[in-house]
């Protein structure tokens, strides 16, 4: 069995109505039409915090200030091509951002919004999201 590793970094970006900034993942991968944070896989030579903020810029168009560290998520899933994925996402406060709103064009994410925590219950949301939301919201 093939193994991998990712580590990503993910940011709990929260308005001021409460709403969550997530982006839902383009139809070309594994989790096509889930949503997720905003954030992503971290670059050969690049911090967390830089790689989170590059990563929403380019998926919601949004310049972000890094808060606190909220946590470290593992786990290990097997893709449908049969790899074992070990992924570690490093989860971070938004404590500002500015910009405008925007979804990515031709990358990971088609879609980005804000979420209320009513609409969340009924979203298809990728699985880590959950444990985001309960420990870190």
């Amino acid at each position: 069995m093939s193994q991998r590793q990712r580590v990503a970094a993910y940011g709990v970006c929260l308005d001021a109505d409460d709403r969550l900034l997530l982006a839902r993942a383009a139809p070309f991968l594994n989790l096509e039409g889930r949503w997720f944070l905003p954030g992503g896989g971290i670059d050969h030579g690049e911090s967390p915090t830089e790689a989170l903020r590059r990563e929403i810029r380019e998926e919601a168009g949004l310049a972000v200030a890094i808060g606190d560290l909220l946590g470290v998520l593992s786990d290990v899933r097997r893709l449908p091509d049969g790899v074992s994925l070990h992924t570690l996402r490093i989860i971070y406060a938004v404590e500002s951002w500015s910009g405008e709103l925007r979804a990515e064009e031709h990358g990971t994410t088609d879609a980005v919004r804000w979420f209320t925590r009513s609409e969340l219950v009924d979203l298809p949301l990728a699985f880590y999201v959950h444990e985001v939301i309960e420990r870190f919201t």
